[in-house]
């Protein structure tokens, strides 16, 4: 009978044990990470459960329980049979696993298990270092470590207290070497950081080591995508139509690559590294736009940053690809921990492009480090954030304050789709360019009778109003509409509207190459079909909208850091492209549209696009921003707002033929991007603000140029009586009231703006022209 015991017990209870033996690990990890996230007080050792995927883990742990009970019943069963041998036992239990097994369980107890093992190893790391500081703590005394009061290091004593009670608050600080003792604050506090003095106990005979600035290395341009297709990666329906864009492109961005390095002559231009973010796109900001690809979401967004990623690889840059905040951490050489402690080393990246979401991130993970390296930071702004939103303490004061903007950055860091906002910079998109064979094709097989409407969604349809201009529309052109659907015909398109459902990129451009017509009906705003109708020869008829839609009045932009008066549903087709491939009416009247119908069904025109939204436009505004702009060196008033002198010889002089002042060429400045030549300086009618102001010379503002003009001087050249000259942090300044002889400069750089305009002050404004068709760059800025 003991044999008989021994023999049943080999095969099955040793099995069974050692699952059990498991199965009690990952639950002791499991509960363990699950108390120590409930702990705020916890050292910073604790390991948290979002690290280990506590969720995941507990789930897997109950079906291995599940498991074992069925187990453990087969078990018995079978250990009654005495006739059965070892052998065809352990092939019952093996086929009760396999048959309660869930797909997969295996793999997901075996990634469990690599991330435990992954965290121990940085676990043990931390704990390392936290002993090798303590040892260097213990060589100071106590009096060695007294908090000093030293008045160059203000802050010390209170970031000390702060550290005596929330050290703990942040792995990070452990990782650095803080063990609880004044010691390791001081240290931390100096060494790390830098608001206490460097302690004289300290080893400091040894000269610091220099950090080597790299070789510079040639940027190239590059022909050949399928690295960056390799990079961009997979997984999410975003990220599959991105790459099918870049793919759909290549050919078109490599010609524009040939051409755009014969306009620069094969000039040496330097690499830089450069990292994408891509925060949006993220889980950890809820990724709303991935799921609705392929249902008629809004794709805007994923074309720009398909084609910011195209345009800066085939510029030959050194390009990191980042969707996700733990590569993101990677990427950056973030410290383990909540995000508390900065970096140590130098910012591994020139430049970083993201957005509103993978700033916030960046900020939640760099702690401090954000704000000593955030000059490197272009962030990709849809409808652009103004001067007066963006400045935290400003807007927070005077009723700017939004759930976007106030982040102190320089205004032309914010990069937007369509040139909109001077006091941003420019980025754009492309759509695609036809050769002159195509051009004749599409003139020959154009439908003159035939409208496509700008909707994908049926919400897009649910306009107040439409069934009227629609019917009008309807008596003389064919409908079409491209409104994605599951089964059934969406209830918001009209019967007469041949709906063809949501269609691939290439047969909505050959439908769009035979209409006549590309009709929006309000929204969405600005996005990039119309430029695509256009460039496909299409005439694009929209709403003017009376009065313009902003902030103010329209629930779609409240809550966005801009002031931006919009109106029609495609301002810049409207003011950039105009008649005749855009008409733009009021669809109220009746009348003024149905007019608008007739005279679209006679017109002919050719297809059209920008130079500025061809890839050669794109590339060679990307190309002069990565070479010029520079927001990390300091950008001081020339001369200074307060100089009480006149500057010998003038700074500005009265151009030929024009009444508009440029700047002096005797004039000896520091290095300037857009140059001073390009400088054109006039003054705003009062309640106009200087973007309107350039436009009607037939120019642009220029926020580079404001330090330039904000003095003395340009008052005195302007022929500007004032009574008082103030230094003032208001976003209208420089400017000056015409009834007070009072006159304004500005004391605060970041609130320098185009936007801003008050009905009592006229605005001293910086121009300056434009190439023809690149409204981004001036005649002299490449």
């Amino acid at each position: 009978m003991v044999r008989r015991c021994l023999l049943t017990f080999k095969p099955f209870r040793i099995f069974v044990v050692g699952i059990g033996f498991f199965s009690l690990c990952f639950l002791m990890t499991s509960l363990g990470g699950q108390f120590s996230a409930k702990r705020l007080t916890d050292s910073p050792f604790t390991v948290r459960t979002e690290v280990l995927g506590g969720v995941e883990s507990r789930g897997v742990l109950r079906k291995i329980s599940d498991m074992l009970e069925v187990i453990m019943k087969r078990m018995d069963s079978l250990s009654k049979l005495e006739h059965v041998n070892d052998s065809r036992r352990l092939e019952e239990l093996s086929s009760a696993i396999n048959r309660i097994q869930p797909a997969g369980l295996v793999e997901r107890i075996q990634a469990i298990a690599q991330n435990v093992s992954n965290m121990a190893v940085r676990v043990e790391q931390i704990f390392q270092n936290s002993m090798a500081a303590s040892r260097v703590v213990r060589e100071g005394t106590s009096g060695q470590c007294d908090v000093p009061r030293d008045p160059h290091f203000p802050d010390c004593p209170g970031k000390v207290d702060w550290m005596r009670s929330r050290w703990t608050s942040d792995p990070c600080y452990a990782f650095y070497g803080v063990d609880g003792s004044d010691c390791s604050f001081l240290i931390y506090l100096s060494e790390v950081e830098w608001f206490c003095p460097p302690l004289a106990w300290r080893n400091h005979s040894s000269p610091p080591v220099l950090q080597k600035n790299p070789p510079k290395r040639q940027a190239a341009f590059r022909t050949d995508l399928s690295a960056l297709l390799d990079q961009v990666g997979t997984g999410k329906e975003s990220l599959s139509f991105m790459k099918r864009r870049i793919r759909r492109l290549a050919s078109q961005w490599a010609t524009a690559a040939h051409r755009l390095d014969i306009k620069l002559r094969r000039s040496w231009r330097e690499q830089k590294k450069i990292l994408v973010h891509v925060g949006f796109l993220t889980e950890e900001s809820g990724d709303v736009f991935s799921p609705k690809v392929l249902k008629g979401g809004p794709l805007g967004e994923m074309v720009q940053w398909a084609d910011i990623l195209t345009a800066l690889y085939v510029l030959g840059h050194n390009l990191k690809i980042s969707i996700s905040v733990k590569e993101l951490q990677g990427f950056l050489g973030v410290p383990p921990g909540r995000g508390s402690c900065p970096l140590t080393g130098p910012l591994p990246f020139d430049l970083i492009y993201t957005d509103y979401h993978g700033l916030q991130q960046m900020k939640q993970h760099m702690g401090l480090s954000l704000k000593k390296h955030k000059c490197h930071i272009r962030v990709i702004d849809t409808f652009g954030t103004e001067p007066a939103y963006n400045h935290e303490e400003y807007a927070t004061l005077h009723g700017y304050r939004t759930n976007w903007g106030y982040w102190n950055l320089n205004s032309r860091q914010y990069m937007t789709m369509f040139p909109h906002t001077p006091d941003n910079s420019f980025m754009g998109f492309v759509s695609e360019e036809l050769n002159e064979t195509e051009k004749r094709n599409i003139q020959e097989n154009k439908v003159k009778n035939m409208a496509v409407v700008y909707g994908k969604e049926a919400s897009m349809w649910k306009l107040q109003g439409k069934e009227k201009f629609l019917q009008i529309l309807h008596r003389y052109m064919e409908v079409h509409g491209t409104v994605y659907y599951e089964t059934q015909r969406p209830p918001e398109v009209p019967a007469f509207v041949k709906n063809h459902g949501l269609l691939p990129q290439q047969e909505l451009q050959q439908l769009l190459r035979k209409a006549k017509l590309f009709i929006g009906f309000g929204f969405p705003y600005e996005g990039p079909a119309p430029l695509e109708a256009i460039a496909n020869g299409c005439i694009y008829l929209q709403p003017k909208f009376h009065p313009p839609h902003s902030s103010l009045n329209h629930e779609f932009f409240r809550g966005k850091p801009t002031s931006r008066e919009v109106s029609s549903q495609h301002p810049y087709a409207e003011q950039y492209i105009g008649q005749p491939h855009v008409m733009t009416v009021d669809y109220n009247n009746s009348e003024e549209f149905e007019t608008a119908v007739r005279e679209i069904m006679r017109t002919k025109v050719e297809p059209y696009l920008p130079y500025e939204y061809t890839c050669e436009g794109m590339l060679e505004r990307v190309h002069a921003y990565i070479q010029h702009q520079d927001f990390c060196s300091i950008e001081a008033p020339f001369p200074p707002a307060n100089a009480s002198r006149v500057w010998p010889g003038g700074l500005f002089t009265l151009l030929p033929n024009s009444t508009l002042l440029g700047w002096a060429a005797n004039s000896t400045v520091p290095p300037c991007w857009p140059p001073l030549s390009a400088l054109r300086l006039t003054v705003s009618k009062e309640g106009q603000s200087c973007v309107e102001a350039c436009q009607t010379s037939g120019l642009v503002c220029e926020p580079a140029f404001f330090r330039f003009i904000n003095n003395k001087e340009a008052l005195i050249k302007l022929e500007i009586q004032c009574e008082v000259v103030e230094l003032e942090v208001n976003h209208i300044f420089p400017a000056f009231s015409v009834a007070r002889h009072e006159c304004g400069l500005q004391k605060e750089s970041l609130l320098f703006s185009c936007a801003g305009f008050s009905a009592k002050y006229r605005r001293i404004c910086p121009c300056r022209d434009f190439r023809k068709g690149q409204v981004a760059l001036c005649r002299d800025c490449l």
